[in-house]
C-alpha cells in the first residue's frame, strides 16, 4: 500500500510525520512524503538516511494558518495533483485541512492538529472578530472538512472544537499522538530543575507565566522567540528575568538530554490540542505539571499535577508542592511515564492509523463493487 503523507516543517506536525512514516515503512508501506512551510535543514531530514520506501518532496510553500497564503495555497494543491497523478498513491493522510478538497479518487484523511479559531477562543475568550482573511480561512477549512473522507483529530477535546467551529466530519476519529519511548532518557539523575517547551511569541504556549513571580526552582524555557513570517523577536523584555535561562529550538538529542536531567515540566499552555513536548517530558521520567485545560484532562487525567489556567500563583504552588516532597514528585514523575508508555507510544498510534487506512480502502472497494453492479443493472434494463 503506498500512503502519500503531508507535513509541516515549522512546528510538532515534523516530529508527529516522522514518527508516522518510520513506523509505516516498518509495516511494509510506501510512502510519499510532502512538506510545506520551509526547505527542512539537513539536522531536520537526518533521520531518513538509509531509510526505505520512502520518496520525499521538500517544498517551501506557506501553510495555510500564515497571512497572504492564498496563492501559494492554490499552487501547492496544483503541485500536490501533480504528485498524486505520478506516484498514484491508495491513500492520502492530510496535516493540512486544505488539501481535503482535492478532487481525487481515493480516500483522503485529514489530521486536524490545531486551527486558528479554537487557539483564538483558548487565548482571548471569545471568537476571532470578522475579517475578510478570517472568512477565508473558515471557508477553507470547512470545505476541507466536509470534502475529507474521514477526519482524525489527537484528543476527543480538538475533534469537538473542529465540528463547534467549522463542520462536523463524514468519518471521525480521536487517535492520539506517539512518540517512541526509546529516544528520552528516564533513568538520568534529575536535576533541582522546571522546564518548558514553548514558542515565546505564542500565548497559546504561555511560556512567559513561568516569569511571572519568583517559581521554587531555576526555570528553562526551550523555543524560537522568533514569529516564523517576522524577523521581530518578540521576547526580549523576559530574557533578564531572574532564575530563568532561555534556550533556542533544540535538536531531538538535545532536547532528550535536558528532559533527561530535569525534575518537572510545567505544561503551561492555554491551548495545547494534545502536546507533544509534555509526553516527551515524561517519557524522560519528569513529573508533569500542567495547566487545567479540558485537553489535558483528557490526556493526562491522574498522571499529572494541575494548577488552574493562566494562574501564576496556583502554578508556583503546584511545582512548591513537589518541590518539597520528593517522594510525591516521584510518584507523579512514575505516573507520567507509565501513563505515556501505556497510551502514548508511536507504535500504538501508527497501529491505529494503518487500521483506519484498511477500513477506508475497503468501504471505497465496496462502494466501487456497488457502482459496478448499479451500472450493470442499468445497462441490462436499458438493454
Amino acid at each position: 500500500m503506498r500512503i502519500l503523507v503531508t507535513a509541516d516543517t515549522v512546528g510538532g506536525v515534523w516530529t508527529y510525520a516522522r514518527e508516522l512514516v518510520n513506523r509505516l515503512v516498518g509495516k511494509g508501506f510506501d510512502v510519499v512524503l510532502v512538506s510545506f512551510g520551509n526547505i527542512p535543514s539537513s539536522e531536520q531530514i537526518q533521520w531518513m538516511d538509509g531509510l526505505p520506501r520512502i520518496d520525499y518532496r521538500p517544498t517551501a510553500f506557506k501553510l495555510e494558518w500564515m497571512q497572504d497564503s492564498e496563492d501559494d495555497l492554490r499552487a501547492s494543491a496544483e503541485y500536490l495533483q501533480a504528485v498524486i497523478d505520478k506516484t498514484i498513491p491508495d491513500l492520502l493522510h492530510l496535516n493540512q485541512f486544505y488539501y481535503g478538497a482535492l478532487e481525487c479518487p481515493v480516500p483522503r484523511l485529514v489530521v486536524a492538529h490545531s486551527d486558528v479559531v479554537s487557539w483564538w477562543v483558548a487565548v482571548h475568550g471569545c471568537e476571532p472578530p470578522d475579517s475578510a482573511w478570517m472568512r477565508w480561512y473558515r471557508a477553507i477549512v470547512q470545505r476541507g472538512i466536509t470534502n475529507a473522507t474521514a477526519v482524525v483529530a489527537p484528543s476527543q477535546w480538538m475533534l469537538d472544537q473542529i465540528s463547534r467551529y467549522f463542520a462536523p466530519a463524514k468519518q471521525a476519529a480521536v487517535i492520539y499522538n506517539g512518540r517512541t519511548p526509546s529516544l528520552f532518557h528516564s533513568d538520568h539523575i534529575k536535576e533541582n530543575l522546571i522546564t518548558t517547551v514553548g514558542r515565546l511569541w505564542d500565548p497559546g504556549k504561555n511560556a512567559a507565566l513561568l516569569l511571572q513571580g519568583k517559581m521554587p526552582w531555576p526555570v528553562c524555557i526551550v523555543g524560537s522567540d522568533t514569529q516564523p513570517e517576522s524577523e521581530a523577536r518578540t521576547a526580549e523584555r523576559y530574557k533578564s528575568a531572574p532564575g530563568a535561562q532561555f534556550l533556542p529550538q533544540q535538536s531531538e538529542e538535545e532536547l532528550s538530554e535536558l528532559l533527561g536531567r530535569t525534575a518537572i515540566y510545567a505544561a503551561v499552555s492555554r491551548y495545547e490540542p494534545f502536546g507533544l513536548a509534555p509526553l516527551e517530558a515524561a517519557l524522560s521520567g519528569c513529573a508533569v505539571v500542567a495547566s487545567d485545560i479540558e485537553s489535558l484532562r483528557e490526556i493526562w487525567g491522574n498522571a499529572a499535577v494541575f494548577f488552574r489556567n493562566n494562574d501564576p500563583e496556583s502554578l508556583r504552588n503546584a511545582l512548591t508542592r513537589l518541590k518539597e516532597d520528593p517522594v510525591f514528585r516521584q510518584i507523579f514523575a512514575n505516573r507520567a511515564c507509565d501513563h505515556a508508555r501505556r497510551w502514548f507510544s508511536a507504535e500504538r498510534m501508527v497501529e491505529q492509523y494503518a487500521n483506519l487506512y484498511r477500513k477506508l480502502l475497503a468501504e471505497k472497494t465496496d462502494l466501487e463493487v456497488q457502482r459496478e453492479s448499479l451500472g450493470s443493472e442499468m445497462e441490462a434494463q436499458q438493454g
